[in-house]
């Protein structure tokens, strides 16, 4: 008898958020057909718009509720966020025994999927964290909260361990903190327009306040004017790099280039909200305020940063400028040009979107590492000393440097020792030392810079710098360096723009004996990043890759080209070898002259010691030595 196969369950772990309506039962037996209609209205106009543009689905609705599926935490709780304030605007006008709100419950966990339904505890868990919600509330578990911990602009409030209906263990509970709007009364004039913000009120008590002050003011005024009440600006975001990309500006007005400019924005979008503990408003928001002034934008969406640009097609050539503005003072903080072949459209929005998200990673800690000194200077939190500390580790690497930002980065651990961003950037400053050998311990280093990444991966399993970093210390072991690419390889796929994992992932392929691989990823680091920190180095592996396949001549001009941008030791040591292999000696003795300057009473024997610690691959090893053989023509002393 043949044995049936059994029926696969399809499994996958989600964002899980529940919602139903607050005392939807009385708001039923009191006027049936009119809440029905509003119910009916909120869905349609203010929720699934929100889930919608949050890449969610409503898995199925249950009369007076819904519940949702989000790959990601962070957009469950986004879009959540954002039906809960669209439905208080919709509802503010209504009596309060006859308002609808919501209570919203978010938990990640593994769930049986089916084509119309969901299944399991981490279904269950989000219903019964809704149950408990306040109305207009969301209550998340620990488990989306840390996922979700710094990257929403919001604060929440810790609700402890909470006993859930037919949950067997407790679950820790976290209440999100709506900001509450504020009204603004506005009068205009002959004059102009004159806005005055109040303090929060409700109902009648606001409007009483708003006719006084705008009594008074046409009193007072004189001339013609009218007065209006409107709810106020979001405030501010508690958040450092909150940012809106405002619609590209097509200035050749071909439709193929609108939609080109279109696709830029979107993607700038999402490579930009990949930045770590940045905010970044959903492009569709921020298609609504194009040609807007950027203190509105800032005051509306609640941002400290705005992105715009435009966009000019010349023949086959395609212009992209771009610049950042300080929402706060609507002064130009930072501007870039690229140009691009229109022949290579389909490559070339990739290539923009990811240099342009580099950068304005660096500008971005840059500019708040500069904001932190100057407002708190004697007072820096853990987010101030972290953001100096990667502003400093940012910079072309030297020992002087990276003792800096290791001491940032302790100082910012000291204050909070779980902080995710400077554990990060601890680790990466300790492997960087170790494989640039500027450092006695390297052992006791990389066993700290390992336990440091793996507290932030255990956490933030999609966190790509800390993928990255990871696969620096696994390189910087010089064993098992399959398992360095893996992670730069991981890193890559959460952040195609992660510049430095392709240049490391390049370095990488040169240790384990395939020196011809290296060149494409490090073309790519370029390509993304071309005034990048890290830019010497880049330019110093591809001279490497050369030197290790014998073609000498490219290896000169790629180490040049690494020295001209910032003096670099192991550059002079490939240059020295490629002018001696090829009978150039008085320019590999200089070359040998300034390696020995930078590192004093190196040898022939020393270079084969880093080629064994850095790696104990065979083919890169028998390359490596017939490079130490070059140092010895060049006058390297043994």
């Amino acid at each position: 008898m043949v044995q049936e196969r059994p029926v696969r369950v399809e499994r996958r772990l989600s964002a899980i958020l529940a919602a139903d309506v607050a005392g939807y039962s009385r708001l039923m037996h009191s006027d049936e057909e009119a809440t029905h209609a509003k119910l009916t209205s909120l869905l349609t106009d203010a929720i699934a718009p929100a889930i919608a543009e949050h890449g969610g689905r409503i898995v199925k609705n249950t009369g007076d509720g819904f519940l949702a599926e989000f790959p990601s935490a962070v957009e469950a709780v986004r879009a959540a966020m954002q039906f809960q304030t669209r439905i208080k605007e919709l509802t503010s006008d209504d009596p309060e025994d006859r308002r609808i709100a919501f209570r919203v419950g978010i938990n990640i966990g593994d769930v049986i999927v089916e084509p119309n339904d969901i299944f399991g505890d981490g279904v269950n868990i989000a219903a019964r964290l809704e149950s408990i919600a306040e109305p207009g509330g969301i209550y998340i578990s620990s488990a989306a909260y840390d996922q979700v911990r710094g990257k929403v602009g919001v604060e929440f409030t810790d609700l402890g361990e909470q006993s859930l209906k037919n949950i067997a263990l407790p679950v820790r509970a976290y209440a999100l903190q709506l900001p509450d709007a504020l009204p603004i009364v506005s009068f205009l004039n002959m004059t102009g327009r004159f806005p005055f913000r109040l303090w929060p009120a409700r109902g009648v008590r606001r409007a009483r306040i708003g006719l006084t002050i705008a009594f008074l003011l046409l009193m007072t005024g004189g001339g013609v004017g009218y007065w209006y009440i409107r709810w106020g600006e979001p405030q501010p975001l508690n958040h450092r790099l909150s940012i809106v990309v405002l619609p590209f500006t097509n200035l050749s007005n071909e439709p193929e280039q609108e939609y080109f400019a279109e696709g830029v924005t979107d993607d700038l979008s999402a490579d930009l909200s990949r930045i770590e503990h940045s905010f970044v408003i959903a492009s569709s928001t921020g298609r609504a305020y194009k040609n807007v002034d950027p203190k509105r934008v800032g005051r509306e969406l609640g941002v400290r940063y705005i992105l715009d640009g435009s966009l000019r097609r010349t023949e086959s050539m395609v212009r992209i400028n771009a610049r950042l503005i300080d929402a706060r003072t609507g002064a130009e903080i930072w501007s870039e040009r690229v140009d691009g072949d229109w022949a290579k459209s389909t490559q070339l929005q990739d290539i923009i979107t990811g240099r342009l998200a580099r950068r304005l990673d660096l500008e971005l800690t840059n500019q708040e590492s500069r904001d932190a000194e100057v407002k708190r200077p004697n007072s820096p939190d853990a987010v101030d000393l972290t953001m100096r500390g990667w502003a400093v580790l940012n910079q072309p690497y030297s020992r002087e440097q990276l003792a800096q930002s290791s001491a940032l980065f302790e100082r910012a651990l000291q204050i909070d020792p779980g902080f995710p961003k400077a554990l990060v950037g601890l680790a990466d400053t300790l492997a960087v030392e170790v494989n640039y050998r500027w450092t006695d311990a390297p052992a006791d280093q990389l066993r700290r810079a390992e336990n440091a990444v793996d507290q932030v991966l255990s956490q933030f399993p999609s966190d790509a710098m800390a993928h990255f970093v990871k696969g620096e210390i696994q390189r910087a072991k010089g064993r098992n360096l399959d398992a360095a690419i893996g992670e730069y390889v991981a890193a890559i796929a959460i952040n195609p723009s992660l510049a430095p994992a392709h240049g490391a992932l390049g370095a990488t392929k040169i240790r384990v004996g395939r020196s011809a691989e290296a060149f494409a990823p490090l073309q790519m680091a370029i390509q993304l990043s071309p005034r990048d920190p890290l830019l010497n180095t880049w330019y110093f592996y591809i001279g490497h890759a050369h030197t290790h396949l014998g073609q000498y001549e490219e290896a000169i001009d790629w180490c040049h080209r690494s020295i001209a941008m910032k003096p670099f030791w192991i550059a002079y040591a490939d240059l020295a070898a490629a002018y001696a292999l090829t009978g150039r000696e008085s320019e590999a003795q200089a070359a040998v002259a300034e390696l020995r300057r930078l590192m004093p009473n190196y040898t022939v024997a020393q270079w084969l010691q880093d080629g064994r610690r850095w790696s104990d691959n065979v083919a890169f090893f028998a390359e490596f030595q017939r490079i130490a053989e070059g140092l010895r023509k060049a006058g390297l002393p043994e």
